[in-house]
């Protein structure tokens, strides 16, 4: 953080050793300070970006009066001794029912929130709300801490300093949460106006500030108007909030307010508090809130039944009997070539399948199965499963799969809790284990087994038994059933060990299936794909959806499952449309993967959380695949919500500003999903606010098998509406409407357009690839092996952000004496082989670390948060084989690791480069053809092809392709590990542009002796000097040019210009000063222009010109750079460095001259000198030594012109005359508003009008006339006194923001919709995408990546700049009132469309001036 400035003491401190007390009461005070974590609707970046908006909102008159009420009864409260300046106002009611939702935001009951005092020194208060409290607790609370903090009011620079020390302290004990502090000080801020200047605001300002609550009271002179109107301005962070979030937050605060005033009523009426009003149980849902939300008192379609899944089934065979329906591979051994196998693609027909299924189930039936009588089917992938499935479900039975992988002491608890009558066992699962043969035996009624089914090439059906002739008129073989039947009975987690049964029911089987085809397009045209858990619930999804469309289900083999890449290359040859995937299975599918799924429609996820990062390599594989996410639990069955995401084909920019998971979404057909708070009430939760996920549906499951009171306390009765009535006629197996809810125990909150985020669980219940594991579970098993005396597991995230078990074990005493174990592997092994056993390989600890005990906090539980992080091993990445016909052309390229490679071939055909130029990994993009509009095209190639989201400014940090490659694999996260390929340390690296100024500083000229006298021909009345000038080409040159003309009226200029002859060069002079409009016929003998280059020796000059500078001219200024937005340091340092180095050799040679350099505030773009600029009443001072961007600047312009300026403060040092002038944003004249089209913020103005659409940006701006700056620069060459100084500020004190500009736009006429910025930097994204001659196509990646903070700028003291035009008459004019003449003259110049007139609030002032041309932007000569 910038060292903050001492302000004035407060009045109150009466010595330094009261000063010190107050600071260690401080310091203490804010100890270990909770970092508030509030809901976002975009990713947080890092670093962190700010892009401030403002919003005010007005209380209504309800909540004025309920402030005064409060504000009333606790001034009533207040002992008379209290000081009257600390007495209770509406503003601390206020800040109790901020902090109020602060809590309800993010269940901390820590709360810190910086505020003001009435002496604007900024204060931090450290609120402490539980959810048991009312709301008058609170605010007698709030008071009192504010009391308290207005007690030991320090000067804030004090405060800071010791808040700084103590954090630093903390870091180096290692006590992170100290380390902290600073920035969790500033994360919401909530002040009253009246107490905060806007010194206060800047002091308390921090990158990590999400945003500001200002209360202010509108005056009013009305005797009509009996409650003041109460105002609250909140600016906020658009990079991480959205608009209607604040208006959320707002309504919300009203709505705390409007029960705060009830709490009040109660109490005086004597009347006891209801649990209801306590702040953790108060309803905070605003009406904005229940109109974002589900209506949980909706009427749902609670019979609507399309029939159960066997009609559907067997109405398809009937149908479509030759229709194909299952199609798998497999792998079987080659009878003529030992040891090897061949592939096999077997399918059947739905007519075929059909036949086998009822075989199944007549064989089952007269076996004794009865109807829900649960059958066992032990599985394996394939067609036969399909058989199982169904055969099972037609003889009106529950179908249950256990896995042969799992231990057999699991299948048997399994079999335990299922109880089966019928056991199938397919073939290829192989034989029952002994010990689960003698359990069925000896425990279970089994009355039917099936011991080995198989599914033959022909189609017919091996039961493993004796069985006779199938007879297909005999029976139907499809037993009736309805919604309530129950025909799935599938396996959850319990805390004791034991595993419940959960029992589907047929009404979700079918349900929500003619919906799903309608929203997502699937029908029987459909290919959809077998890769879920055999034995895990989403099975059911794999199998059941084809079956409803009459689509085909295809089935790969396991090898094509388990090798990486291989899978990806199955489901394009098999042109799969339609997916089901867990997340984890998402990453097996994309990992290694070469081969493209073009015909890949839809991939659902299920069972766990879905990442941005999986969604970057679905749609690298598929980008014509829409994703989308589905949220349910095994109880919930096909009950489940969805969020989805677009196919990157058609919006491209869509994941750019999702958050890192993806969202739950919202309930599909007939289904809710309720956030209700989870303190007692069962109301519903706000926007934003943190309770529990309830899934509301008639397609819920049954509920536990033989488990009442758990199915009782999870399956709840919607307490929100009455019982739904009783159908008027009666269905079979259809117990009639049940308004139930499944409570999740899951925690979420609502977005503001009603979708629901997960954010964790209530208990220690778990999803890991998909598998529901019971933390509790394991920590029991866990305990009970004798070599352990404590543990803990724990869900961690490792280096790929993968969720992983990871279990903390102390050795028992014993253990832990061993010598010959240190490293615990043996001990290891055997907890691993010892919960293989007991649990399922998916419940097993990925990793297990020994400690030598168990860190407990104060109160003696597990403190979880000091458990070290286990290091987990990064997994080499095989490269693709696949090799293209210009790859195999390209002998430089063998050798390169993939990513090289496939960027090196990337390179090739975007810059179309012929086989005669080798792209080696030294190649440069630039040098080799690239530009700044390939080098963006670039970028989006690379997101695309690498499934990355790289940024746009990519190309410029690393143009060399080891470099470039080195930062892909950086982003995918992944590690080459090949002995081939270079190592990292041998990627060259770009230019240290810091330690390129070390090794310049040997090259400075010197003079010798301390200058002293100032040349007299500057400064006499009737002075004839001679100028060197350099850029005079460009912009900002050519009113330099005629400053100094007009400033020294018998003077000579000297112009440094590229160019082939003198004649040439001169032409080019000319013409950019007419084109500004400021050339006068009388210059054409008092300007010269000699050819030369800044980027070479001597300026380019020949050795005569050199020769007749060094001697003739008395000043230069040294104006000329080459200006590039997007150019490397190594691009720009000969034009930009270089150069400044022979102007000083000029100044040096023959006689000293005075040097004025123009440089730039991009030198200043760090965050370092952002906070130094709020943290100075005036802003960064015009004496600072530039420390502060030796790291830290993002662009090769920033750096090259910081370079210069720390080569010149060396020479000034030496004794040079030397003079530096720092202009922001340069804009047109304030006379003629002869403007440069050329330059970023109209680019930016063109970019809008083209879009239509303009980012609410508040980000101030420094804007100013070219001739103020012009007149800036000649004064600091021509003045004497210049020299007092070294650092002339260029800045307007206006604070124009973008926002001002936007405005004014609109109102001159033009038609541009003001939107967020998130929403504005998306549909700019694509636009640009698909206009390439866009005005900001060249600056895209600046706009999409770097706009916030490249224009977040610091405010500059501008003193030393004042104190030189004192005078002279020259200030700085409003942008305010100028930019209708830049607009009107950028419309006269067509560069801008004339603006929409009829409804225009101003009209654009008339120009008589007659244009010569375009303006250019570059100054290099």
């Amino acid at each position: 953080m910038a060292q903050l400035p001492v302000m004035t003491p407060a009045p109150s401190v009466a010595n330094m050793a009261d000063l010190n007390e107050r600071l260690s009461r401080w310091q203490e005070r804010l100890r270990s300070p909770t970092e508030l974590q509030l809901p976002t609707d975009y990713p947080r970046p890092i670093p962190l970006k700010v892009v401030e908006a403002v919003e005010t909102f007005a209380l209504s008159t309800q909540s004025s009066l309920s402030l005064l009420q409060l504000a009333l009864y606790l001034q009533q409260q207040q002992p008379e001794s209290d000081d009257d300046d600390h007495t209770a106002s509406p503003f601390t009611v206020l800040l109790a029912a901020f902090a109020v939702l602060m809590h309800r935001y993010t269940a901390e009951e820590d709360i810190v929130v910086s505020s003001s005092s009435e002496s604007s020194n900024p204060l931090v208060l450290r609120l402490e709300v539980k959810a048991t409290d009312s709301f008058l607790d609170v605010l007698r609370m709030a008071q009192r801490v504010s009391r308290e903090a207005a007690a030991d009011e320090v000067p804030f620079g004090a405060l800071m300093a010791a808040v700084a020390a103590a954090a630093s302290a903390a870091a180096a004990s290692g006590a992170e949460a100290d380390a902290n502090a600073v920035p969790a000080l500033f994360r919401v801020r909530f002040f009253n106006q009246s107490d905060a200047s806007d010194n206060t605001l800047r002091l308390t300002t921090t990158l990590a500030t999400d945003f500001t609550v200002l209360v202010r009271q509108r005056s009013t002179a009305s005797l009509r108007q009996l409650y003041p109107t109460i105002e609250l301005q909140i600016a906020y962070n658009q990079v991480l909030f959205t608009a209607q979030r604040i208006a959320h937050m707002v309504a919300q605060l009203e709505v705390v307010l409007a029960a705060a005033s009830t709490t009040l009523a109660l109490e005086q009426a004597g009347h006891a508090l209801a649990s209801e009003y306590q702040v953790g149980n108060m309803s905070i849902a605003a009406p904005l809130d229940l109109a974002a939300v589900p209506n949980p008192r909706e009427e749902l379609k609670w019979g609507e039944f399309p029939g159960s899944i066997t009609e559907i089934f067997a109405r398809n065979a009937q149908e479509h009997p030759e229709r194909r329906f299952v199609v798998e591979n497999v792998l079987r051994d080659d009878a003529e070539h030992s040891g090897k196998q061949l592939l096999i693609e077997r399918s059947f027909s739905y007519a075929q399948i059909f036949r086998a299924a009822r075989i199944l189930s007549r064989t089952l039936r007269r076996g004794g199965v009865q109807r829900e009588d649960v059958v066992i089917v032990y599985a394996h992938r394939g067609a036969d499963l399909v058989v199982a499935i169904l055969g099972v479900l037609m003889a009106g039975a529950t179908y249950s799969v256990v896995d042969p992988a799992y231990p057999p002491a699991r299948q048997n608890v399994y079999l335990s809790v299922a109880q089966p009558r019928g056991l199938v066992v397919l073939s290829h699962a192989g034989q029952l284990p002994d010990e689960v043969r003698e359990y069925v035996a000896a425990e279970l009624d089994v009355v039917c087994t099936v011991p080995g089914l198989a599914l033959q090439d022909d189609g017919s059906l091996d039961l493993g038994i004796e069985q006779g002739e199938f007879d297909e008129s005999e029976e139907d073989d499809v037993i009736a059933v309805g919604p309530d039947s129950v025909g799935t009975l599938s396996f959850t987690s319990g805390s004791t060990g034991i595993p419940k049964g959960v029992r589907g029911r047929h009404y979700s089987l079918t349900h929500f299936y003619p919906w799903m085809g309608g929203k997502f397009g699937l029908g029987s045209g459909d290919r959809f794909t077998m890769l879920s858990g055999i034995a895990h619930d989403p099975i059911q999804r794999d199998v059941f959806t084809p079956v409803f469309f009459g689509a085909e289900l295809h089935i790969p083999t396991a090898e094509d499952i388990g090798i990486p890449g291989q899978l990806a290359q199955w489901m394009g040859a098999h042109n799969i449309t339609v997916t089901h995937l867990t997340p984890a299975m998402g990453q097996l599918l994309s990992a290694n993967a070469t081969a493209s799924i073009p015909s890949l429609c839809n991939a659902f996820f299920v069972g766990d959380l879905l990442t941005k990062r999986d969604c970057h390599r679905m749609q690298s594989l598929a980008t014509n695949c829409r994703i989308i996410n589905m949220y349910g639990t095994t109880e919930t069955q096909r009950a489940v919500s969805y969020c989805q995401v677009p196919p990157f084909a058609q919006s491209p920019s869509f994941l750019t500003s999702a958050k890192d998971v993806i969202p739950a979404g919202r309930g599909m057909y007939d289904v809710q999903l309720l956030v209700v708070n989870r303190h007692g009430n069962g109301a519903m939760c706000a926007v934003g606010e943190v309770g529990e996920i309830y899934v509301r549906s008639g397609g819920l499951a049954e509920g536990y098998l033989r488990l009442p009171e758990a199915t009782a306390e999870k399956f709840v009765p919607n307490w929100f509406a009455p019982a739904p009535a009783a159908p008027t006629e009666t269905i079979e197996f259809y117990k009639g409407p049940r308004d139930r809810m499944y409570r999740t125990g899951d925690l979420g909150r609502y977005r503001p357009d009603g979708d629901v985020e997960c954010i964790g669980r209530i208990d220690d219940q778990v999803k890991i690839r998909g598998f529901r594991i019971e933390l509790g579970e394991i920590n029991n098993m866990l305990s009970q092996h004798p070599r352990i005396r404590a543990n803990v597991t724990m869900v961690r995230r490792d280096k790929y952000e993968e969720m992983t078990l990871v279990a903390y074990i102390v050795p028992s005493e014993e253990e832990q004496r061993r010598t010959d174990d240190p490293g615990r592997r043996s001990l290891i092994a055997a907890i691993r082989e010892y919960l293989k056993q007991k649990l399922p390989s998916y419940a097993v600890p990925s990793a297990f670390v020994p400690l030598k005990k168990l860190p407990l906090t104060p109160n003696g539980k597990v403190d979880k948060a000091a458990l070290p992080f286990p290091d987990t091993p990064m997994f080499a990445r095989e490269g693709s084989s696949a090799e293209t016909a210009l790859a195999a052309e390209r002998t430089e390229l063998d050798g390169m690791s993939p990513t090289e490679r496939a960027l090196a071939l990337i390179w090739i055909d975007l810059l179309e480069l012929p086989a005669t130029t080798p792209v080696d990994l030294d190649a440069n993009f630039f040098d080799i053809g690239g530009h700044s509009i390939l080098a963006t095209r670039m970028v989006f190639r690379v997101r695309n092809d690498f499934a990355i989201d790289a940024p746009l400014g990519l190309v410029f940090k690393a143009p060399v392709l080891r470099a470039m490659a080195a930062a892909i694999d950086s982003l995918q996260g992944d590690l080459q590990l090949d002995d081939s390929q270079p190592q990292a340390e041998e990627v060259a690296a770009t230019t240290d542009y810091a330690a390129d100024l070390d090794m310049l500083l040997p090259q400075m000229p010197r003079i010798g002796a301390a200058y002293v006298a100032y040349p007299p021909v500057l400064v006499e009345q009737d002075g004839a000097p001679t100028f060197f000038l350099t850029g005079a080409t460009g912009f900002l040159g050519a009113f330099v040019l005629a400053e100094l003309l007009s400033r020294h009226p018998r003077s000579t200029v000297l112009c440094l210009t590229r160019a082939a002859t003198e004649e040439a060069a001169m032409q080019r002079v000319r013409a950019a000063a007419e084109a500004n409009l400021v050339w006068q016929d009388s210059w054409a003998t008092r300007v010269r222009a000699i050819v030369g280059d800044l980027a070479k020796p001597h300026l380019g000059l020949s050795d005569s010109d050199w020769a007749e500078c060094i001697e003739s001219i008395d000043a230069i200024v040294h104006n000329g750079a080459l200006v590039h937005w997007v150019y490397p340091y190594e691009k720009l340092r000969a034009p930009n460095v270089l150069s400044t180095l022979e102007v000083l050799r000029m100044a040096s040679e023959h006689h000293v001259k005075p040097l004025t350099f123009v440089s730039s505030t991009s030198a200043l773009d760090t965050d370092h000198y952002v906070e130094v600029g709020e943290a100075l009443p005036l802003g960064v001072r015009e004496s600072d030594d530039l420390e502060g961007s030796r790291t830290g600047l993002g662009s090769g312009y920033g750096q090259s012109k910081w370079v210069s300026e720390k080569l010149l403060m060396h020479a000034r040092k030496d004794g040079f005359p030397v003079t530096i002038v720092r202009p922001g944003y340069v804009l047109g004249h304030s006379q003629t508003g002869a403007t440069n089209t050329d330059d970023f913020i109209w680019r930016l103005a063109k970019g809008c009008l083209e879009l239509g659409q303009s980012p609410v940006m508040h980000n101030a701006v420094n804007l100013c006339p070219v001739d103020y700056v012009a007149s800036v620069i000649v004064e600091a060459i021509s003045q004497p006194r210049a020299l007092d100084h070294v650092v002339y500020h260029v800045f307007n004190r206006e604070h124009f923001r973008f926002q001002n500009l936007f405005d004014l736009m609109r109102a001159y006429g033009y038609r541009v919709e003001d939107i967020a910025y998130m929403q504005w930097r998306s549909h700019l994204m694509e636009y640009t995408l698909a206009n390439n001659d866009s005005a900001l196509y060249p600056l895209l990646h600046y706009v999409l990546d770097d706009l916030p903070t490249s224009t977040k700028s610091p405010d500059l003291d501008d003193t030393h700049t004042q104190g030189l035009l004192e005078g002279t008459g020259v200030a700085c004019p409003k942008m305010q009132s100028l930019i209708g003449l830049y607009l009107a003259y950028l419309v006269k110049a067509g560069f801008l469309e004339p603006p929409v007139t009829d409804s225009a609030e101003l009209q654009l002032p008339e120009l008589n001036i007659e244009l010569r041309g375009l303006i250019s932007r570059s100054n290099h000569n």
